[in-house]
């Protein structure tokens, strides 16, 4: 996890103290609005049957912050702060001084209207704030409002302590709102702080800033200062200093639009991001992620299929080959597909604002940091050669995406709940039957409605090949009991289509589980065949172990000074997970999954303190496809023989995997700890303690045709110490990408951390890239790896490489000369074939108007669970 410091949560606070101003005022008459508006939006009125596993005096679920005993106007004049904070916390819901908990989920409706508040929203954990769909409401930011944001998802308390670990604060939701801070002080206020880590997501918010020009400008639609996601999407940033202002591990963005933001995307921090189908119209700057040459806290950025017009500079970096920036590979970044056509007279600014690629271009591939074919490495700054893509991933000349459906035109009535169907959704309850019995039965224009609780499931449900699908805040489908015991004859518990089935399924805010131990469970499996775009998968998780009703608490608390052999039969048998959390067949193709994650715990989420357990599952993420399949927003963690492994497959697009080893290995080494095998699994052969036979982090085996748009892959353990993690030789793990059997695989963005081999081929015969040479803000990061089979790469035939038995060899071209250069106007890199030219290449003078960004923390790593980030004492933030 990351922590602050003493020091600098003072200064946190100080710089937040701009946000806070005196008493509530109201909003000027002009933005008034009318009281109460109907909607026929059918999360206002569907009949509400949830329950909560063990905790049946928890409630209600559903809450309409109108309704009584909340109380809220939404007519733009009553200050409506502290009735909306009520409908939050009433029944205890999981706040300041409860770490983490499964037991108390809140939906928050808000109908059409406009609600002001004087100070933040604060949403709690496992909560959603749900807006009206149709006719989305107004949180309206009242003109003495004080406060870091309107909606806060991790407050910070007088110390400057968060209220929760923002590495840990999953399961939120914000969608479906305006919000509007333009009565405030151009230097004041934040739409929303977003400190969130996996399972959460920003979908349909527009947020309307002030349009103040000058640099004084502070105001941010989205404040993210740390965490560990996620994914938001659907979002329009109009005005303010800076569109989003962002800091986090690792995430992706699709589809956000900014209207005359000063910045337009302002990156603060990241070990990795993906941002993809931006529009960015009349901004200053388009993308920023310059923090300086010498302290470089962007670990690597992936801008693709987006467009910037009116803006003097599209992106701003501080990334620097002569001489190198630091660190070497910070500032990583790659753009593939960006239109800068319409005045956009640089492309690529540098620290000192020199130009380092002009613009009035569309940018077809470009990047910057250090590029391998195979296990030949150089480090560039140059046009390159995207990768060919198949028509069936492509859109027109876009990666294909489809945003999750809300199903705004459909009535509740159209809703068949399972409960009321005869599932009990109790936890205790064989709802197997029941549940089938909805399936078998569901007829033409009705949607499957999962109403929150625990279904207990003893066999396979089977998911015919067309229906919609949907769950009231993540209901867990589980599976138990001895038919999903049998690892050498494992069995899927939730099976959408047969083999050779084609149509269309939509699956949404559901997890998948279990109840004690599934070692024969395949908690989905995807054998649909659908046409683009037909079939989706949006917000949907697994969570094996570790969470109320799963019967994988304490009893399977870790430790490491025992040894696997050790430990008793009744631990080994108690503390088994599943077979496979998800796998997209040979059968499947047109499988879409956007904002999923499949996670074996590492901790107990309802036990207080967080304890650290031990769960073994056999494997990850396992895509077989042909294709063409899509992941937008995925993680997979913990699995002991892989996180996510390509067998066979074609025509795979992924945008930033992540993944975690298991904390416990090598105690013990893969694959013990697992029964029953597959003919695709890695084989293992090591003695105890050798970190050869860790979890893989991603396997390409026997495919072809994969992109992978960014990925982090992380290794921070080694049997629960730490030491692995110091500079040298940092190897909690030897190996964590492998490339075996395959052709036209392109990594993008690939980062990872403490693994001696971040990419090997030829069954682990070759080493190619290596940690030590390709060092990043905190993992390691290179800007591509490709095995090449295929011709992208850096297009540039000065370009000089180096094995990677070395550091990698500095390029000497004229492009890397004129990136050094300050003084320089134009660049060869824009002859470059890579680049499609346009007229226009002078800098704009408004260029040097630009806001100038806020100062940026210098990363320390420390040893403590997660790996602590601390941010020195000399860092200033601005809020």
């Amino acid at each position: 996890m990351f922590s602050f410091s003493a020091a600098m949560r003072l200064l946190l606070l100080a710089a937040l103290a701009m946000l806070v101003s005196a008493a509530p005022a109201s909003i000027p008459e002009t933005q008034q609005l009318d009281t109460r508006q109907s909607s026929s939006y059918w999360v206002a009125d569907i009949a509400r049957n949830g329950k909560v596993f063990n905790n049946t005096g928890f409630g209600p679920i559903f809450r309409n912050v109108k309704d009584a005993p909340y109380g809220a106007a939404g007519d733009g004049t009553t200050d409506d702060t502290n009735a909306i904070n009520l409908a939050i916390s009433a029944g205890g819901t999981c706040a300041h001084g409860c770490d983490s908990s499964t037991k108390a989920p809140a939906i928050i409706y808000f109908p059409p209207g406009k609600y002001l508040v004087s100070k933040p929203i604060i949403q709690n954990y496992f909560t959603q704030f749900i807006g009206d769909a149709i006719n989305p409401p107004t949180l309206l930011a009242s003109s003495s409002f004080a406060g870091i944001a309107v909606i806060d998802s991790d407050p910070y308390d007088d110390t400057g302590a968060n209220w929760w670990i923002n590495q840990n604060n999953f399961y939120r939701q914000v969608r479906n709102f305006v919000i509007d801070i333009t009565a405030l002080p151009s230097t004041q206020g934040a739409g929303i702080h977003w400190q969130v880590a996996q399972a959460t997501s920003i979908q349909n918010v527009t947020f309307n800033m002030n349009k103040d020009t000058s640099s004084a400008n502070a105001q941010k639609g989205i404040f993210m200062d740390n965490g560990s996601g996620g994914f938001f999407g659907d979002l329009t940033f109009n005005g303010g200093g800076f569109g989003a202002w962002l800091g986090n591990q690792q995430f992706t963005t699709r589809n956000l639009v900014f209207n005359g933001c000063n910045t337009a995307f302002f990156m603060n921090w990241n070990w990795g991001w993906t941002l993809k189908s931006a529009s960015i119209n009349n901004c200053k700057v388009g993308v920023d992620i310059a923090t300086g040459p010498a302290n470089q806290s962007v670990g690597s950025l992936v801008f693709l299929d987006s467009q910037i017009s009116n803006t003097p500079v599209g992106v701003n970096t501080s990334f620097s080959i002569n001489p190198e920036s630091v660190p070497v590979n910070g500032g990583t970044l790659y753009i593939e597909n960006v239109d800068m056509s319409q005045n956009v007279p640089t492309a690529v600014q540098g620290d000192t604002g020199n130009q380092i690629l002009p613009g009035n271009t569309v940018i077809q591939s470009w990047g910057q940091g250090t590029s391998y074919t195979g296990s030949s490495g150089s480090r560039v700054q140059a046009a390159m050669s995207a990768p060919s893509k198949a028509s069936s991933l492509m859109a027109g000349n876009k990666v294909f995406e489809r945003s999750k459906p809300q199903y705004e035109t459909v009535t509740s009535s159209s809703f068949v709940s399972v409960i009321s169907s005869g599932a009990a959704g109790d936890g205790v309850t064989d709802d197997t039957q029941a549940i089938q019995n909805v399936f078998d039965k569901i007829e033409d224009g009705q949607i499957v409605y999962f109403d929150h609780g625990l279904y207990r499931v003893t066999d396979t449900i089977k998911v015919p090949k067309n229906v919609k699908i949907t769950g009231e805040i993540w209901p867990v489908i589980a599976a138990n009991g001895s038919g999903f015991g049998d690892p050498t004859n494992p069995k899927p518990l939730f099976q959408v289509g047969q083999p050779g089935d084609t149509g269309a399924v939509e699956m949404s805010d559901l997890v998948f589980g279990n109840i004690g131990p599934a070692p024969g469970a395949v908690l989905l499996e995807w054998n649909l065949q659908s046409a683009q775009g037909a079939s989706g998968v949006w917000d949907v998780h697994a969570r094996v172990g570790g969470y109320n009703g799963t019967n994988q608490g304490m009893n399977c608390y870790h430790n490491e000074n025992v040894t696997f052999a050790e430990k008793s039969q009744d631990y080994k048998t108690e503390c088994q997970g599943v077979f496979t959390m998800l796998h997209i067949t040979s059968s499947a193709s047109g499988a879409y999954f956007e904002n999923s994650w499949w996670w074996t715990a590492d901790h107990s989420l309802d036990t207080g303190g967080s304890p650290q357990i031990d769960i073994y599952t056999g494997r990850g993420v396992l895509i077989e496809s042909p294709g063409p399949s899509w992941l937008y927003g995925t993680a997979s963690e913990h699995s002991v023989l892989y996180n996510y492994q390509l067998s066979g497959a074609q025509n795979i697009w992924m945008g930033m995997i992540q993944s975690e080893t298991p904390y416990f290995q090598p105690n013990p080494v893969a694959p013990q700890g697992i029964s029953g095998s597959l003919p695709s699994d890695p084989v293992f052969n090591c003695q105890a303690d050798d970190t050869t036979c860790d979890s893989w982090g991603l396997r390409v085996v026997n495919s072809s045709s994969v992109f992978v748009y960014s990925a982090g892959l992380y290794s921070f353990f080694n049997n629960y110490g730490q030491d692995c993690l110091n500079d040298n030789p940092q190897d909690c793990q030897k190996n964590m990408v492998a490339v075996d059997g395959s052709s036209d695989v392109h990594l993008f963005a690939l980062s990872t951390k403490a693994s001696v081999n971040m990419v090997t081929e030829n069954d682990g015969a070759t080493d190619d890239a290596k940690d030590a040479d390709n060092r990043g803000v905190f993992p390691a990061v290179v800007l591509q790896w490709t095995d090449g089979s295929s011709s992208n790469g850096p297009n540039n035939s000065t370009e000089s490489s180096g094995s990677s038995s070395a550091a990698p060899v500095v390029s000497s071209s004229a492009a890397s000369s004129a990136a050094a250069s300050s003084a320089a106007a134009s660049s060869p890199i824009a002859s470059a074939p890579g680049v499609q030219s346009s007229a226009g290449s002078a800098v704009s003078s408004a260029a040097a108007d630009a806001s100038p960004a806020p100062s940026s923390p210098a990363y320390v790593a420390t040893d403590v669970k997660y790996t602590t980030i601390m941010v020195t004492a000399t860092t200033t933030v601005t809020a």
